[in-house]
């Protein structure tokens, strides 16, 4: 029995040996073409001045320079991470109280569950649009508009970014509560737990898995949040600098990104291409630390 039990492990090896590149290949010949590639070329840009791809001329790490001492560039850097922060807190505190609500088995839970998914599913740039024209309608009342303080900016942009990602976010708490062992919890009531210790102590530490997941998912997109920004405020309002320079108070990475390419300068090409790959390292880099950190909490639970 144990010589028939090692030919068909020696069997299995071999045909994943011999079968599994027929299955992986397309997959890895796919992510270098539509990752890899683009990415190891977008890095060789970032040191060229270039108008069109064609007639990039090498020049080093002066666009880096451009980039860090761009003004504007590190403006919308610190309104992004603390837009980032601000609406990583209130998405993850609001969807996680909203799916705790509707595992409760109240009546019309499915319904509510579809009414607050609704939202992920309008795009962005049409949810700027509604919004914009939604805040413009509130705020006329005060004689101003979303587009002449930036506070209104900052905060529409966190009721926006709440509004589409928390149903999305509700569902994979969901998905998590309902993983929650019911004998622990069983127990818990036994014991004469509290229900808001049976939250803190046995509820949240079996969510950890799914508290990760939506916190990558609310960091990651907080920094790259970019469609709705350009719809709902387009960066506006501006401030003009002593050097002449303006600085838009609403801007956030990626589209300040968008509008140093799409700038006149000789340099702006390669100025935005070297912005696009620190922006890239800053996302990569936070939300590696933060699933590292995270699931650390999940191994102590």
């Amino acid at each position: 029995m144990k010589t028939k039990k090692i030919t068909n492990s020696n069997s299995i090896q071999r045909a994943t040996r011999l079968w599994s590149p027929l299955f992986l290949g397309p997959v890895v010949i796919a992510f270098t073409i539509g990752f890899v590639w683009p990415f190891i070329w977008g890095i060789w840009l970032s040191l060229c001045q270039f108008q069109t791809v064609s007639d990039a001329r090498f020049v080093g790490f002066g666009n880096y320079i451009r980039a860090f001492q761009d003004t504007t560039f590190t403006h919308a850097f610190w309104y992004t991470a603390l837009f980032a922060v601000v609406s990583l807190v209130l998405i993850n505190v609001l969807a996680f109280t909203v799916a705790y609500i509707l595992t409760q088995s109240i009546k019309g839970s499915n319904l509510f569950r579809t009414v607050f998914f609704m939202p992920n599913l309008i795009g962005g740039i049409v949810l700027g649009y509604i919004w914009s024209m939604i805040f413009d309608g509130i705020l006329s009342r005060f004689s101003t508009s979303i587009l002449m303080e930036s506070k209104y900016g900052f905060w529409g942009l966190i009721i926006l970014m709440c509004w589409q990602q928390i149903g999305y976010m509700m569902i994979i708490y969901i998905a998590g509560l309902q993983n929650v062992p019911g004998e622990m919890l069983e127990a818990a009531r036994i014991d004469g737990a509290t229900r808001w210790e049976t939250l803190f102590k046995i509820t949240i530490p079996n969510v950890m898995p799914s508290i990760t997941i939506c916190m990558f998912l609310s960091l990651t997109n907080g920094f790259k949040l970019f469609d709705q920004n350009l719809a709902l405020t387009g960066g506006q309002p501006f401030i003009i600098q002593p050097d002449g320079s303006t600085i838009k108070t609403t801007e956030m990475l990626a589209l300040n990104i968008f509008n140093t390419f799409n700038g006149t300068g000789s340099t702006s090409q390669g100025t935005a291409q070297a912005k696009a790959v620190i922006f890239f390292v800053l996302v990569a880099g936070l939300g590696l630390a933060q699933l590292a950190y995270t699931r650390k909490k999940e191994v102590q639970q």
